[in-house]
């Protein structure tokens, strides 16, 4: 793979996130800037923290994240890989457990029903569960399901991005979305992810992950919580 071709994926990766962070990143002002208090934003400003935390979490992870995408990178790089681990790790799983802890404070406003609250509450311990079991495989050094965790994980704090998509050609040529057909298109955001990351992780395998095929990991690193590799 060319250095050009290499950078595809992170460049395609970054882009998604950007569809989401610009509606964090107003979300943000308009809380620092102690904005006026509509209906669809009173619950935000009444307990601005969980939201917050999901933000600030969400970008740090998904833009970080997009180079862990880039194998050059990473190869001529490979301190920066372990160490970013170190963040990488702890926004993931604050992107999770914010998630749910909104899902769970919140009073959303139509057109998000229970089915989407459902789907909310899947998808946040998933991620959560993915990561742990990265952690988990990387301190045994399987590094084949450390990587496939990681990019699964990664797969679903993406929904965002990939919600947006879903829902831009239903709006355009239909109109608003209502309960069901909400639910619908977010869910097959998150299913396109997973689809899309269980595509990556068999088209480039690291090994089947037995104890006689795992790669051996350097001493010093096996304390290390890394990314996706």
């Amino acid at each position: 793979m060319n250095s050009r071709r290499s950078w595809l994926i992170p460049t395609g990766l970054i882009a998604l996130t950007n569809i989401p962070s610009l509606g964090g990143a107003a979300r943000l002002s308009d809380l620092a800037a102690n904005g006026a208090v509509t209906a669809d934003n009173a619950r935000f400003h009444a307990m601005p923290l969980p939201v917050v935390l999901h933000i600030v979490a969400a970008l740090i992870y998904c833009f970080a994240g997009a180079f862990q995408f880039a194998p050059r990178f990473r190869r001529r790089h490979p301190r920066w890989h372990r160490a970013s681990g170190w963040v990488l790790v702890p926004a993931g799983l604050m992107v999770a457990v914010s998630g749910v802890w909104m899902t769970l404070t919140y009073a959303f406003p139509p057109p998000d029903g229970l089915a989407v609250k459902i789907e909310r509450l899947i998808v946040g311990p998933a991620m959560f569960a993915a990561i742990i079991l990265a952690i988990v495989a990387v301190r045994g050094r399987n590094i084949a399901a450390h990587r496939a965790w990681m990019i699964r994980a990664y797969a679903l704090a993406q929904g965002a991005g990939t919600q947006a998509l879903t829902q831009l050609p239903w709006i355009l040529l239909v109109g608003p979305t209502g309960t069901v057909s909400r639910a619908v298109l977010m869910g097959a955001a998150w299913l396109i992810n997973v689809l899309v990351a269980e595509w990556i992780i068999r088209r480039h395998p690291m090994g089947s992950g037995s104890p006689r095929t795992r790669r051996p990991v350097p001493a010093g690193a096996r304390r290390v919580m890394t990314g996706v590799r």
